[in-house]
């Protein structure tokens, strides 16, 4: 039986961060933005789930970025072209509530710019006005700059070691942002230090603020139970009521406590997918 879900591309778009074209037809004519999908590059790996970053219902094809930090992403990212996952769910998740609002900024840090790409897109698509903030270490690190200029009005960057755009934080990127402009509306994705301090810079102004999180996540169907979150008090999932949330009500320092209990398992991963791609 031919496989189904072939990479017909893959490229390095930053250190260790890879952008995949892969064979999901049913996925590419059924996702909207703000959704994700299950995957597993082979039959015993584990499941993640990675945002739908492009999706082109013609061809059949849905676009993946992965950053290799843990052992299922880096063995992912060692794929090559024509070969396949074992398999892809999705999509998943709810849609981005999409409107015209009138300014919307997206605001973005790391592999988070995968995530608010498809959003700004079918943001722009509904008339409004769009701003993109896009934030990485370094330069080398800023990825799909390019394509997001496509889609905003704007695009502004950070880095914190200076070396493209402002010295320093989305967050002092935003502050100017929400100071000199009316914002109707904020959707972040990245870091969760990060989308907690724009959730808190955006609270004095009383501008609603989307964060997507990011919760540790194995069926994506709601029967685990890994991605709970705290949000205004209450006990959801993220992959059945998200992964949006509005920002000012989200448990922050729960959902890092969450994801840093499997620090250690994460790290024995990825060192023996390491050595199993080195032997």
């Amino acid at each position: 039986m031919e496989p189904r879900f072939v990479i017909r591309q893959i490229d390095e778009v930053g250190p260790d961060i890879a952008r995949l074209v892969v064979d999901a037809p049913r996925v590419a004519r059924h996702g909207r933005a703000g959704q994700f999908v299950i995957v597993r590059p082979s039959g015993d790996s584990e499941r993640i789930p990675l945002t739908i970053c492009d999706a082109d219902p013609d061809a059949g094809t849905i676009t993946l970025v992965v950053q290799a930090i843990g052992g299922t992403t880096t063995e992912i990212k060692a794929m090559d072209a024509g070969g396949a996952f074992s398999d892809i769910l999705g999509p998943l998740g709810l849609p981005t509530e999409i409107e015209s609002f009138g300014t919307c900024v997206v605001v973005a840090g790391g592999v988070g710019v995968a995530i608010v790409l498809p959003v700004a897109k079918a943001l722009a698509e509904a008339g409004n006005r769009v701003i993109g903030v896009v934030g990485a270490r370094d330069a080398d690190h800023l990825i799909l700059v390019d394509e997001m200029s496509d889609v905003c009005d704007e695009v502004l960057l950070a880095t914190e070691d200076g070396s493209a755009g402002t010295h320093g934080f989305v967050t002092d990127v935003l502050g100017s942002v929400v100071d000199s402009h009316y914002v109707d509306r904020v959707l972040t994705a990245g870091p969760i230090p990060m989308m907690r301090a724009v959730g808190e810079l955006t609270r004095p102004y009383g501008t609603p603020t989307i964060a997507s999180l990011n919760p540790i996540m194995v069926d994506g169907t709601g029967m685990c139970g890994g991605c709970r979150v705290t949000v205004g008090g209450e006990t959801l999932f993220a992959c059945i009521d998200g992964p949006e949330f509005d920002a000012h009500t989200v448990d922050f320092i729960s959902l890092q406590k969450r994801n840093e209990a499997y620090h250690t398992f994460e790290a024995c991963r990825l060192r023996d997918a390491r050595e199993e791609l080195d032997a």
